[in-house]
This record gives structure tokens, C-alpha cells and sequence, in this order.
């Protein structure tokens, strides 16, 4: 029996597990936005006070993230994504309980160290219990799951206010939280068994690698995987925050068209990642090309010179092009962990290179709020295309400090002919 295949069923499970949590954290990064008409109203809230409660979000989950991959490598991704599901559902028990604007402080803070675990703990997971020709499909997976939780949580979070009240609509989150949490505890043998199997089994064929707690801060692949996300998560947060207004200023739509174009963005984004997962350890080769369309359309859409009925295709086009290069994105931290740290450093240096995410998102209204209130749209798509084509740029850096890894992740000795670990095996 071909022992790829008799993996698949225990890596649909594995897949469908890391799944199901990567889409209630993304769910819960949209727990309180759609509720701030509702909050202004009651609390007397300002624009800056509820903006306060998302950057609070966001710098917690991204210092969390960066030392949470430490205690992933430590006890395992199973416990610390447990953790993290258990605290986004106390957020949301502590917004339903709401009385006042410190909890809803509290609320977004409980939530934005719920959040910070699941990069390690995800992707330490996926590598260490899914067969390596399935990586590409599970990290596509892992994205676009990622998508469809950002996708669900306004309509459930403002539809439940509408028609029961904020408060209601806190503790629905929760009971979402609550249900993922026991499906982990339930599902916990697939999630757990051979988890340092993996690792040991692979152990005998690693290259020699760095040791010591933070050897990874010194390796540049790093640090340049972390300027990727960086780069990437600015841009993005470009359009999450402020795409119907500097569409609809830009192109002169409604706002209710303008805002569809985020929607079209998400749409191709989803689209770009499932179709990459297919490409399996080639996806890594795309992410230049995929990154430089991406700054293409990019570049257009900030023209202004195109028609109001282009604003879709080309919406489409940018989502496509970034998530076409997700799971290669992936690929090549995974990469970047293993040609110098070997597998047992897949949570830090995960945990640290995704913090870059958290930390685009944290900065890119405070970058671009200010040029949108000075009356410049179009500078913002600008700086869109521009950021994409910086990220090409260092994923291209990226790809060559780590080209000497094979696709299973182990470094390979140029000079040698006995490279492949798997005919070792």
C-alpha cells in the first residue's frame, strides 16, 4: 500500500481540524468592528476610542505571537491552540457582559491574546501531521478558512444585533468559541498522536542545524520573512479599512459599490489560494510572479483611469494574485525554519515571522488614516502597488537564501550526491 495514501484520511482530519480554529480566529477579528455603531451609540463612544479597540487587538495578538512560538515548541500546538480558542470564547463572554467601555477594552484584549497563538500552533501542526505532497493544499486551506471566518462574522455579528442586541450577539460568539473548542478536545488523538512523531522520525535526517532558544533572530531569511508580512499586511490593511472610501472618492461609485470591491478582493484572494494548493511543493516558485501581477493591478487601479466597471476585475485580479501566493508564502517559511533550525523551531519562527502580520495591521491605519483625512485617495493604492512590488522583492530574497532546502524541508549539502532524504528513509 502506497503509505502517501494511506495517509490522506488522518490529513483531510488534520486539515479540516487547523481549519475550523484558523476561521473562528479570523471570525473573532471582526467580533467587535461591526458592532461600533451600536457601542458609539450606547457608550458615547468616538471614532478614536473604538479604533483604540482594534489596535489594542492587534498589538497584543502580535507581541503574543512572536513569544507564543516558544511555548508551542515546548508543549505542543494542541495545548496552546486550546488555549487560544478558550480565550476568544471568554472575549466573547466578557462583551456580552458589557457595561462599560473598559470591558470592552477587556473584551478586545482577551480576544487579541486568543488570536496571537494560532500562527505557531497552526503551522506547527500542519507540518508536523499532514504528508509533505499535502502542504501546499493545507496551507491554501488554512487560508482561505481564514477568509471565510472574516466573512461570516459581520453577518452574524450585526444580524444578531439587529434583531437581539450587541449583548446577545457577545454571547453568540462565545458559543461559537465554545463549539471549537469542544470539536478540538473531541478531535484531540488527531491532533495530538505522533505529534513529536514526526519530528523524531526526521530527526535522523536532518542536517545539523542551530541551536539555542533565539538562534532564529540572527538568520536574515527570517527577518526577511518577517518583512514580507510586513509589506503584504499593510497593503491589505489598506482596502480592510479604508477601501469604500478611497474607491468611491477615486472612481466616483457609491459607497455601497466602492465596498463591494473589498468583497470582490476577498472573493479572488480565496479563489488565488485554492488554486495554488494544487501546485503541492511547487507553490513556492509562484510567489514572485503571483506577487508582481498583484502590484500590476495594483498599479492600474491606482490610475484612476479606468472605468467604474473595471473596479471588480481588477479588485479580483489584486485578491487573486495575493492569494495565489499564500501557500508558497508558506512554503518558504517553512523553508526559512528548517534549512538553519531544524523542525523543533517550527513554532517560534513561525510565531515571530507571522507577527509581522499583526504588526501591518496595527500600523497601516495610523500610516494611511492621515493621508485619506488630508484629502489624498489615490496615494493610498499607490502605496498598495508599491508594497506589493517591495514584497516581491523580498520574497525573491527569501527564496534565494533558502533554495539550498529541498522540498521536505531538510537542507541539502550542494556537493553531495545523497541529497534526498526520503531514499534514506
Amino acid at each position: 500500500m502506497n503509505p502517501i495514501a494511506g495517509e490522506a484520511p488522518r490529513d483531510r482530519e488534520v486539515i479540516a481540524l487547523v481549519g475550523l480554529a484558523h476561521g473562528t480566529s479570523h471570525f473573532f477579528h471582526l467580533m467587535l468592528p461591526p458592532l461600533f455603531p451600536w457601542l458609539m451609540r450606547d457608550f458615547s463612544l468616538s471614532y478614536t476610542d473604538v479604533g483604540l479597540l482594534t489596535t489594542t487587538f492587534f498589538v497584543i495578538s502580535g507581541i503574543g505571537q512572536a513569544l507564543a512560538g516558544f511555548v508551542v515548541d515546548r508543549v505542543g500546538g494542541w495545548r496552546v491552540l486550546c488555549f487560544g480558542i478558550g480565550m476568544l470564547a471568554l472575549s466573547g463572554v466578557v462583551l456580552g457582559l458589557a457595561t462599560s467601555y473598559p470591558w470592552l477594552m477587556l473584551s478586545a484584549t482577551l480576544a487579541g491574546i486568543g488570536n496571537s497563538i494560532f500562527h505557531p500552533s497552526d503551522f506547527t501542526l500542519l507540518n508536523q501531521r499532514v504528508s509533505q505532497p499535502r502542504l501546499g493544499h493545507a496551507f491554501s486551506i488554512h487560508g482561505v478558512s481564514g477568509n471565510v471566518g472574516w466573512a461570516i462574522a459581520p453577518i452574524f455579528m450585526a444580524g444578531i444585533t439587529s434583531a437581539l442586541g450587541w449583548h446577545i450577539a457577545g454571547f453568540g460568539a462565545a458559543a461559537i468559541g465554545a463549539v471549537v473548542f469542544t470539536t478540538l478536545c473531541l478531535r484531540r488523538r488527531s491532533l495530538v498522536d505522533g505529534e513529536g512523531l514526526i519530528t523524531s522520525r526526521a530527526a535522523k535526517d536532518e542536517a545539523p542545524h542551530e541551536t539555542g532558544q533565539f538562534a532564529f533572530l540572527a538568520s536574515g531569511a527570517v527577518w526577511l520573512s518577517f518583512a514580507f508580512f510586513l509589506l503584504t499586511t499593510m497593503a491589505f490593511g489598506i482596502l480592510q479599512n479604508f477601501a469604500p472610501a478611497i474607491l468611491s472618492h477615486v472612481y466616483g461609485v457609491s459607497l455601497i459599490v466602492a465596498s463591494s470591491g473589498l468583497t470582490a478582493y476577498l472573493v479572488g484572494s480565496g479563489t488565488g489560494m485554492l488554486s495554488a494548493g494544487f501546485l503541492r511543493d511547487r507553490a513556492d516558485r509562484i510567489v514572485p510572479p503571483s506577487l508582481g501581477f498583484a502590484a500590476v493591478m495594483a498599479a492600474v487601479l491606482a490610475s484612476g483611469k479606468m472605468p467604474a466597471v473595471a473596479l471588480w476585475p481588477l479588485m479580483v485580479g489584486l485578491g487573486f494574485g495575493v492569494g495565489f501566493a499564500g501557500p508558497g508564502r508558506d512554503l518558504l517559511v517553512r523553508r526559512a525554519a528548517t534549512s538553519r533550525f531544524g523542525r523543533s523551531s517550527f513554532g517560534r519562527v513561525y510565531g515571530f515571522v507571522y507577527s509581522g502580520l499583526d504588526t501591518g495591521q496595527a500600523l497601516s491605519p495610523l500610516v494611511f488614516g492621515p493621508v485619506l483625512d488630508a484629502g489624498r485617495f489615490r496615494q493610498p493604492l499607490i502605496a498598495i502597488a508599491l508594497l506589493q512590488a517591495a514584497a516581491l522583492l523580498t520574497a525573491l530574497r527569501v527564496s534565494s537564501r533558502t533554495r539550498s532546502v529541498d522540498p521536505l524541508g531538510v537542507a541539502t549539502a550542494r556537493s553531495s550526491p545523497e541529497v534526498d532524504p526520503a531514499e534514506r528513509a
